[in-house]
């Protein structure tokens, strides 16, 4: 009886490996951002076109934001650490801030540290824009509202996967609300396969 548990243990895990091998990712979104031309917290200009031929996790957080944006920002820190142990490195972590009047360079490369990230290279924290242009792109590129009130902005608690041509291809919860859970395993099972079948 144990023998045929065991085998029937090991036919399930051949079955399970065979299934990973096969994994087709499918896009559930078809978002062709446009371009832009902006600069991150090192000060380096950055565009749609320098952050193609990788794909990259995208959000939208400010640093003053007092709920969603720390959570968010520790589970993208998260996925990234899941991302090195499975020796993946082709990919990038964009972040555009909400709140570009306040987030300058020097108060987002601060803001990035305190997470501990382990390896912050891949990281790209977006400013250099106004109030506007940020509201106007996450409307018209990701289909997202960011909206600027007295004393807070409003947006999303979404990541977005954006394939290697620059297109919006799936979303996912970035912070667990209620029901809403964070599905660390199925984003970096997608961007690995995007990664495969960019490279093939």
């Amino acid at each position: 009886m144990k023998k045929m548990a065991l085998l029937f243990a090991a036919a399930l895990m051949v079955m399970m490996l065979g299934a990973c091998s096969n994994y087709q990712f499918k896009a559930t979104t078809n978002f062709e951002l446009d371009d832009f031309n902006v600069q991150d917290h090192r000060e380096n200009p950055v565009s749609l076109d320098s952050l193609k031929g990788e794909p990259w996790l995208a959000m939208f957080i400010f640093t003053n934001c007092p709920d969603i944006c720390p959570p968010m920002t520790y589970n993208m820190k998260m996925i990234q650490d899941e991302l090195i142990a499975k020796d993946i490195e082709d990919y990038k972590i964009v972040a555009f801030t909400v709140d570009p009047q306040r987030d300058t360079a020097d108060v987002l490369k601060a803001y990035i540290d305190n997470y501990g990230v382990a390896d912050e290279s891949k990281w790209y924290l977006l400013n250099d824009y106004d109030q506007k242009f940020i509201e106007q792109y996450a409307k018209k590129s990701f289909k997202t509202q960011v909206l600027a009130m007295e004393d807070s902005v409003v947006h999303a608690n979404t990541f977005y996967l954006v394939d290697q041509n620059g297109v919006a291809v799936k979303n996912y919860s970035g912070v667990q609300i209620g029901n809403s859970e964070v599905p660390f395993d199925t984003i970096v099972t997608d961007l690995e396969t995007l990664i495969k079948q960019g490279n093939k």
